[in-house]
Formats: C-alpha cells, sequence, structure tokens
C-alpha cells in the first residue's frame, strides 16, 4: 500500500477586524488572496503582488505587514485588522479622515495601503523607534519629531502612483496630531490606536 499523500490544504481560522473566519486554504495561498478572494474583503488592493508596492498592507498584531509575502496559513492565530476594520462605527479613524480632509489620495487605489501604514507608523514613532533620518537614536532621546523627512522616510515603503505624496504626507502628520490629542484627552479611541 502507498503511503498517503500529505494534503496541501489546510482549515484556518483568522481573526480579522475582531472577528473569526474559517476556511480551507491551499497552503500557498497568500493572505492578501485570502481577505480578496475567499472572505470578499476587497479593501486591501493588490498592487504589485511582489512586496514592493504596499497597496496591500495590513496590520498584524498592530504591525504593518504587506500581505502578499504572507502566507495565510501563517497568519492563523494572529490580530488581523484591515482598512475595513479602521473606523469604529460611522466614525472615521483619525487618519482616515485626514487623507480625506487634505485629499491624501487622487485614484485611491494605494490609499488603504497608505493609511494601514500610516497607523502603525504614528505608533512606531510614538514608541520611540528611529527610522534612517532619525539624528539621535539613543532611547533616551524619545521620540524624534514627526517631521516631513520623518513621515517620508516611514512611508517610503508604500508607493502612490499618482504622486499625491505632499497631501500624504500632511495626513500623516495631521493624523498622527490627532491620535495624540485623543489620546493625551482620554477620550474613546478606535481599537488600533489604543494597541
Amino acid at each position: 500500500m502507498a503511503p498517503a499523500t500529505p494534503s496541501t490544504h489546510s482549515a484556518i481560522s483568522l481573526n480579522i477586524n475582531g472577528e473569526k473566519h474559517t476556511l480551507s486554504v491551499d497552503h500557498r495561498t497568500t493572505l492578501l488572496d485570502a481577505l480578496r478572494e475567499r472572505l470578499d474583503m476587497t479593501g486591501t488592493k493588490k498592487g504589485c503582488d511582489q512586496g514592493q508596492c504596499g497597496a496591500c498592507t495590513v496590520l498584524l498584531d498592530g504591525r504593518r505587514a504587506v500581505s502578499c509575502l504572507q502566507l495565510a496559513v501563517a497568519a492563523e492565530g494572529r490580530e488581523i485588522t484591515t482598512i475595513e476594520g479602521m473606523a469604529a462605527g460611522d466614525q472615521l479613524h483619525p487618519v482616515q479622515q485626514a487623507f480625506l480632509d487634505l485629499d491624501g489620495y487622487q485614484c485611491g487605489y494605494c490609499t488603504p495601503g497608505q493609511i494601514c501604514s500610516a497607523i502603525a507608523v504614528i505608533e512606531e514613532h510614538a514608541a520611540g523607534w528611529p527610522s534612517a533620518v532619525t539624528d539621535d537614536v539613543r532611547p533616551e532621546a524619545g521620540p524624534p519629531p514627526l517631521s516631513a523627512d520623518e513621515i517620508r522616510e516611514r512611508m517610503s515603503g508604500n508607493l502612490c502612483r499618482c504622486g499625491a505624496y505632499v497631501s500624504i504626507v500632511e495626513a500623516v502628520a495631521r493624523g498622527a496630531a490627532e491620535t495624540q490629542d485623543v489620546t493625551s484627552a482620554g477620550l474613546p479611541q478606535t481599537e488600533e490606536a489604543a494597541a
């Protein structure tokens, strides 16, 4: 009797935007394809499908990740946040509102990935993570000012083919200020801002 051929499919459970989704996937299925093709969450965009453009950026356990390079089976048990999970009901996340108010988009295709990255950038900055343009990287120096150069460097993994970069930088800066205002005032935050 021939040995059994190992299965190339697994039943997985993904925690997406606070909801559990169970599905059977081929082990080679990317998180991006599971989101878009299997779960109809089309807010996350497929741009280059090679991890170069950032259009498919989502948050995994609060940290940004390009979902086209993340296998769905490897995301099991992790907290996945997509653009669909950023708003609190009808209340947009401060970064979403800033993108809307400041025209941080043109065609809008890259915008979901830009917003997911921006939210993570704000958290990374607040935690004191340096970037390639940070002058003083000593931990005791604290976070550097979130200047336009800092924002550009930290958002450099997200491309905008329309060239809306000036407005994107302004939107990230305003979103950071709004997020800080919400945090310092002790007001309720969205789950992502509180993470």
